[in-house]
């Protein structure tokens, strides 16, 4: 797996979500400011109601502009057993049943699933609990995390 390609993958993933974002936003807006939409009384609620819509879809774009921007300045970088895993490694993990897993660990945003080849390749930050559960740890080492009453035991298999 190419974890450039990966990264590539997130960031045509984020841009198409920006503009989808920001279209959804424009529309709002414009639902909200349309002179049918004025409120006649107080139960008229509308053109307020599309205006929360269009903060809210407004906020969701800042959010996808600053991963977009965090995902362009990462660079990802070979695998070092020195320093363990790292922001950019490309995990394969084992669960319990032993069903392998792939993670691809990146900045914050980018939270999503990718397909690399014939493999499913889950995205996740350094501040999801299974990422930090990963940093520093090596090839061969077992993780665990906390999922609401489960506790999930992994055994980190390989490390790119």
């Amino acid at each position: 797996m190419d974890k450039l390609l990966l990264r590539q993958q997130v960031l045509d993933r984020l841009a198409e979500d920006l503009l989808q974002t920001e279209q959804a936003a424009q529309s709002a807006h414009e639902t909200a400011t349309h002179e049918e939409n004025v409120a006649e009384n107080k139960y008229d609620t509308l053109g307020l109601e599309a205006a929360y819509l269009a903060t809210g879809q407004a906020r969701r774009a800042d959010a996808i502009r600053q991963a977009l921007t965090m995902w362009r300045q990462f660079s990802p970088r070979p695998y070092d057993a020195s320093k363990g895993i790292q922001l950019g490694a490309l995990v394969c993990l084992v669960d319990s049943g032993g069903k392998p897993q792939h993670f691809f660990l990146g900045p914050n945003g980018g939270s999503m699933k990718l397909v690399s080849g014939a493999q499913l390749v889950q995205v996740i930050s350094s501040e999801a609990p299974l990422g930090r559960a990963l940093l520093g740890t090596c090839e061969g080492d077992e993780v665990s995390i906390q999922v609401a009453p489960i506790r999930q035991q992994f055994e980190v298999l390989r490390v790119l």
